[in-house]
């Protein structure tokens, strides 16, 4: 049925009304009076109001304005578009406001205020449309309620600087891409739901352990003297045993007959990786060889809170060829009990000591950021080199821009929200990397959509990082991303801005859906991206943005601002590309929708401190 807009708009005007007289101090809100309708279509004529196309209200954005005392939102409730509020640095006090009485909000800006007390297990129940909450920089205190890890869309927590204590709860959530619980009271270990977030998320809790922070202690404490009788059985006992193997072997092994060596012969690690890499698990039963299976190839693992497995259980896993690159070639690996890892396998790293590759890979893995995949395990021998790490349901970003749809009913899952969100979780973990690995010319090296990993929830995580120190230079500059910049091409050299010009390659791809044929082969100015994009864009070409690209409604202006900053990535000139930071910002600032496009969500001015 048809609901005149006046009626509507004066519906709302009510509500608001009647908040505003809730409010300890609503007269600094002199311009919410019912002689002026709160809406005139997209505009507003009250402070603090967002309105839509339609003259409804669907956003608060009262902000610094000195707002005091309780927030009671049940006069809000009448309000059937809100989805939006943000009370951020007001004085507002007491406890959590009942965020029920407007169930179907989608963000919740509370942080910089006086709210106080332990939260009701009852907080979020019914509360299924949230996707972020800011509760940062107050005095919270008391647990988490349970049921807010159990929201299905949550995507955004940020709890900082309160008092929360107890275990933290498993937020097994696919969509949750911010999370921060910094400087409060949690005890226990960090759930591995959550370890891969960087160690800044849950710094200043004293008690709280685990990856990404230190390791948890041992439980068991044994006195000094209970430590030093069970030391002395367990040696009495381990003698014990070396010397009947002693004999046993003696007995057994004829002089000069040949003995299983405990390492692994170079030919029989050879052929056990083909067989894995083709996907043939390695054979068992009666007719094995005995020695099949006993050898000791151990891999070398950088995280103490995964569960281990040896070499020959990963190789005999089911295999399936993932891709073979121009640096290695990778398969999947299921190991059982659901989980599958990935591995990378390398040839080319061969100019590199065995102590030189080792001290690489344990920088790399005390690496933790969330849009950078953590490796697992690592495996040296002179000839090649594994790369262990946890499998990515959505694979990649090259697989999931470029897979065939021509026979396809099913719409990209990549629309212009979810593009533009990988994109910020790949400058967000190219930042870290600049941070971390100061040292390194281009601290990634081969940055390129096949390296963009997404998980279940379309995060994405960067992959194949920091490896130009350990590749053989004449591999990388015939085959890694960065010798195919335009300052390669010129100078021979790479410099500090190579990777922004990878960024911006990859930026344009995910906009025009265009693959960036140029990287194949150095020389084919003519297929160049940049060349294309920013010719395309003078011409006002039509088909300058991929057309499998959905939910782009009222965005043209943010894709168009987005499109641009992927092109001053591109310049030839490095000293004309833009500063990572400068990147970093000028991204965070576009937002899904232009301005007064509509939306039912916005960014808080205030969102990046307390994220």
């Amino acid at each position: 049925f048809f609901i005149d807009s006046s009626v509507a708009a004066d519906s709302d005007a009510d509500a608001l009304l009647r908040f505003k007289a809730s409010l300890e101090n609503g007269d600094v809100l002199s311009d919410w009076n019912a002689a002026v309708s709160p809406c005139d279509g997209a505009s507003s004529a009250w402070r603090g109001v967002l309105c839509d196309h339609e003259g409804r209200v669907w956003g608060l954005k009262m902000e610094n304005m000195g707002l005091a005392g309780g927030l009671d939102l049940k006069p809000l409730s009448e309000l059937s578009d809100l989805r939006t509020i943000s009370f951020m640095h007001n004085g507002f006090e007491g406890s959590l406001p009942d965020l029920r009485a407007v169930p179907r909000l989608k963000s919740v800006y509370l942080s910089y205020n006086k709210f106080d007390g332990d939260m009701a297990p009852t907080s979020f129940d019914g509360m299924a449309s949230l996707k972020k909450l800011y509760l940062g920089n107050n005095e919270f205190t008391g647990p988490i309620p349970a049921m807010l890890a159990r929201l299905p869309n949550l995507r955004e927590v940020s709890l900082e600087n309160n008092g929360f204590e107890g275990e933290l709860p498993s937020f097994d959530l696919q969509k949750l891409v911010v999370f921060n619980v910094s400087n409060n009271d949690f005890v226990g270990p960090v759930p591995r739901s959550l370890s891969h977030f960087a160690a800044s998320s849950f710094q200043g809790n004293r008690d709280l352990c685990g990856f990404p922070l230190q390791s948890c202690p041992n439980r068991n404490h044994a006195t000094k003297a209970t430590i030093i009788v069970v030391g002395v059985l367990i040696a009495v006992a381990l003698a014990a045993l070396v010397l009947v193997a002693i004999i046993l072997f003696c007995r057994k092994t004829p002089t000069g007959a040949p003995r299983d060596d405990a390492e692994q012969s170079p030919q029989a690690a050879e052929d056990e990786l083909e067989r894995a890499e083709q996907g043939r698990a390695i054979p068992t039963g009666p007719a094995s060889s005995p020695d099949q299976g006993k050898h000791s190839v151990k891999l070398t693992f950088l995280r103490d809170d995964v569960e281990r497995f040896d070499m020959p259980e990963l190789l005999k896993a089911s295999a399936e060829i993932l891709g073979s690159g121009a640096v290695g070639s990778t398969y999947k690996a299921s190991l059982g009990k659901g989980r599958v890892m990935v591995v990378k396998r390398f040839r080319h790293m061969n100019d590199v000591s065995r102590e030189e590759f080792n001290e690489h890979m344990r920088r790399l893995g005390r690496l933790g950021h969330q849009n950078i995949l953590p490796i697992v395990a690592f495996y040296y021998r002179r000839e090649e080199k594994l790369l262990v790490a946890d499998y990515m349901a959505n694979e990649s970003l090259a697989a999931q821009l470029h897979r065939s749809r021509s026979n396809s009913q099913t719409p990209s899952p990549l629309t212009w929200p979810t593009r533009l969100s990988i994109v910020k979780g790949v400058v967000k973990g190219l930042q870290y990397l600049y941070n971390e690995l100061p040292s390194l010319t281009a601290p990634h090296g081969h940055l390129k959509s096949s390296n963009v990993l997404l998980d279940g929830s379309f995060r994405p995580l960067l992959a194949d990082y920091a490896l130009v120190p350990v590749v053989n230079q004449e591999h990388a500059q015939e085959n890694m991303i960065s010798y195919k910049s335009p300052e390669y091409k010129l100078t021979r050299r790479i410099t500090k801005k190579t990777d922004i010009w990878s960024l911006g390659i990859l930026i344009l791809e995910m906009m025009t859906g265009r693959f960036p044929s140029s990287l194949l082969q150095q020389g084919e100015d003519d297929a160049d991206l940049a060349g294309w994009a920013e010719s395309a864009l003078r011409d006002g070409a039509a088909d300058l943005f991929d057309r499998d690209m959905n939910g782009a409604s009222h965005s043209q202006g943010e894709m168009m601002k987005l499109l641009k900053i992927g092109l001053m990535c591109c310049e030839a000139e490095p000293e004309r590309r833009p500063e990572l930071r400068d990147v970093v910002a000028s991204v965070e600032e576009i937002r899904e929708k232009d301005e007064g496009g509509g939306d039912d969500e916005f960014y808080s001015v205030y969102t990046s401190e307390a994220d």
